[in-house]
């Protein structure tokens, strides 16, 4: 049986007055990059939810969807404390496979840190709590077979520098070096925090279900392979200095293509390995070939300077193929 699992961030999927590109120019290009990716299951990021507080719902992404295979796989979403779907950039699993439980793992559930800011106009007195917004969906997945895969979708804090407060002239000028530098440093304590969120959550699976488990970890990390979140993440031999964690090992799946194409992301023309599929070891054995569907990305930094958003994503779709017999 071959599955093909991959992962897409939407970037800033939306519809209503004032979204530009309107939804149907988005439409007509990105649905028929998802009929390309042909996923079994499709793990997806930055998808925002319409209509009014308490009663919202994924309406661009239905659309989307529409006429395609993925309208009637069963889903799993992100929700607030409430049981509310977030304004902006819920994640969402598509899956043909049943999905059997669904746990969303917040910032809050640890572990935590506290930080007290030393640029902050007026002073910060005391530390508080890093809040990453952002959780991580975990859901078990029937594959049939008595075979259960452990999926977890995530959306790694970016490398935008944190706001500090008393510090910015607008939404992009920052007042002084030392501000920016220290909200790029609480950006990077967010996105490694929430890395070790993750591997703590892959090392609690292998603790319950024991070290063949079936596991991948997909999404929009904002980091490369040789970036700390990330070998936090695949917890190297070689960084641990321990062959016993050996078996808990996680490999990322895009070592199988070549690096002159190897990046879901294009920046002042340079690309960039963002987005992942991260198997574990059980996994990988039936592991048959990556893609990344890149040959028409754009390069994002044009959109930015230009402030205007491009139809497409500016992320690539990473697929891995799995033959598990």
């Amino acid at each position: 049986m071959s599955v093909r699992i991959a992962t897409f961030n939407l970037e800033n999927l939306d519809d209503g007055p004032g979204v530009s590109p309107p939804l149907a120019e988005r439409v007509a290009i990105m649905r028929p990059q998802l009929d390309r990716v042909n996923a079994d299951i499709l793990c997806l990021q930055e998808v925002h939810s319409q209509g009014a507080t308490g009663s919202r719902t994924l309406g661009a992404l239905d659309t989307l969807l529409a006429g395609t295979q993925y309208a009637g796989f069963h889903r799993a979403v992100t929700q607030t404390t409430s049981g509310q779907l977030y304004d902006q950039r819920n994640l969402v699993i598509l899956s043909r496979f049943p999905i059997t439980q669904t746990r969303i793992i917040r910032d809050s559930d640890g572990p935590q840190p506290s930080y007290q800011m030393v640029t902050a106009v007026p002073a910060d007195t005391t530390a508080n709590a890093l809040n990453w917004e952002r959780p991580l969906l975990y859901v078990h997945i029937d594959l049939g077979q008595g075979q259960t895969l452990h999926l977890i979708n995530v959306h790694l804090k970016s490398k935008l520098a944190t706001t500090i407060p008393g510090q910015k002239l607008n939404n992009y000028t920052w007042k002084t070096v030392s501000a920016w530098a220290e909200g790029s440093f609480i950006s990077s304590m967010k996105r490694v925090g929430q890395a070790l969120q993750a591997r703590m959550l892959i090392d609690s699976i292998f603790d319950q279900q024991g070290n063949d488990a079936l596991i991948a970890i997909c999404g929009d990390f904002n980091a490369e392979a040789d970036e700390v979140p990330l070998r936090a993440i695949i917890g190297p031999v070689e960084e641990t200095g321990n062959p016993a964690h050996s078996p808990r090992i996680m490999i990322p799946c895009e070592n199988n293509v070549p690096p002159s194409a190897r990046y879901s992301l294009f920046h002042l023309g340079k690309g960039n390995m963002l987005d992942h599929i991260i198997a574990s070891r059980p996994l990988i054995r039936y592991f048959h070939v990556a893609e990344i569907h890149n040959e028409a990305l754009p390069d994002e930094s044009g959109a930015f300077r230009t402030d205007v958003q491009f139809p497409e994503s500016d992320h690539a779709p990473v697929i891995a193929e799995f033959n598990l017999g």
